[in-house]
């Protein structure tokens, strides 16, 4: 079992909706499997956060992929989530890591880059998607997430991510919120929001003070006016599996496959998202080309 969960709230009446989760182990998760260093689990560990709570905005089978490629030495990162509380990501370069910047936070900005973009892939079901992206502003990847969500939806929101790393590189607390303003609220609401969160603790400290995600949405909106709605377990979780691979070979074709059985005598692969190998003998190669002739 997880201890990890994410929970959903409103807040002033409705006029403004709310998620806040807390994902140190489903971070960990992602660290252990791919040995990620401080900054780049830092990298990884805010997108891993803000997928997962825009995955509790779907609804059903729905789905969605967040990719950040700001052009820095951590390449890529790719983050993917479900309406139900399931969240795997990777980075193509997992070993990056530089000195604290000077505010004394680990450099994520110079590690992501900011010469790129953010991109969401929605997959709502019946081959319906929805893509959407927005230039990175900093590559610290909370305001990127605030930014995207100003310019592609058009919902002024508030992000807030955050991860601290232990001297032995595991994760020491992970988590954030994303706060949204609905059509409607009133111009007071919006200037109370955001004078509180101009002024507020850094969400890290917060999660290293113990704070629950409940307590964090209470510390930002103020206890009296938030409505929680739901709290769901979340976990780092992972699809792939031994015929999903052999579909993917499949789709490599006749003479790609003929030569892993004469030169490689079988096929390894090896899923990007969480490490898993998976092995195809020669005999259950040529059964494949069977099949397809």
């Amino acid at each position: 079992m997880t201890n990890d969960y994410i929970v959903k709230a409103l807040a002033y009446g409705g006029q403004i909706r709310a998620y806040s989760a807390l994902t140190t182990e489903s971070v960990q998760e992602a660290q252990t499997r791919h040995y990620t260093w401080p900054t780049a689990s830092a990298a990884l560990g805010r997108t891993m956060t803000a997928t997962l709570m825009m995955g509790a905005m779907l609804k059903g089978e729905q789905k969605l992929t967040v990719t950040v490629d700001g052009q820095g030495p951590i390449g890529k990162i790719i983050a993917d989530a479900d309406a139900n509380g399931h969240v795997r990501g990777y980075v193509t370069n997992p070993q990056t890591h530089f000195p604290l910047n000077n505010v004394g936070k680990l450099d994520v900005g110079r590690a992501v880059g900011s010469n790129g973009a953010l991109t969401v892939v929605k997959d709502v079901g019946l081959k319906d998607y929805f893509s959407g992206s927005s230039p990175l502003v900093s590559g610290e990847l909370g305001d990127d997430f605030t930014y995207y969500f100003a310019k592609s939806e058009q919902t002024p929101s508030s992000v807030g991510l955050g991860v601290l790393v232990n001297p032995d590189n595991s994760i020491k607390a992970a988590g954030g919120f994303i706060i949204q303003v609905m059509p409607g609220a009133e111009e007071e609401t919006i200037n109370k929001l955001e004078e509180v969160i101009n002024n507020m603790t850094p969400v890290s400290k917060l999660i290293d003070q113990g704070l629950t995600p409940e307590e964090i949405l209470f510390e930002v909106l103020g206890e009296d006016n938030v409505q929680i709605l739901e709290n769901m377990p979340t976990s780092f979780e992972c699809n792939c599996g031994h015929e999903k691979f052999l579909n993917a070979i499949k789709g490599l074709g006749q003479a790609e496959i003929e030569s892993m059985i004469n030169e490689d005598h079988g096929a390894e692969a090896e899923c990007h998202f969480c490490r898993n190998k998976y092995q195809y003998s020669e005999s259950e190669l040529q059964e494949l080309l069977e099949k397809m002739q």
